[in-house]
């Protein structure tokens, strides 16, 4: 993992934990479970192919890349609920596009 997804992983981590999730190493992506809901975090540090599976997905990147990993997501076909958020290297962030399933 290079140095950008590194800082990725830690960010998205953070964020979940901090909305109250509890937050899983699952392979490249996170997985953050509060009460019924799970949501598979993938850190993205640029747009590539999204996964196809899942109910809901968040796709952490950095905020210069929201638009593009946006395009690809919408584009990938992907059935889930999604959302992508856009960090700072200061850790602050925000929410830049979702579905609107």
């Amino acid at each position: 993992m290079g140095a950008v997804t590194t800082h990725l992983v830690s960010q998205a981590r953070t964020i979940f934990s901090d909305l109250g999730y509890t937050v899983e190493s699952a392979g490249a992506e996170l997985r953050a479970e509060r009460k019924w809901r799970t949501v598979h975090v993938t850190p993205m540090p640029e747009p590539r192919e999204p996964p196809t599976s899942g109910e809901f997905r968040c796709f952490v990147t950095r905020r210069e890349n929201v638009e593009a990993v946006r395009r690809r997501v919408t584009a990938g076909g992907g059935t889930y609920e999604w959302a992508v958020i856009g960090v700072d290297d200061d850790g602050s962030y925000s929410v830049d596009a979702a579905s609107t399933r």
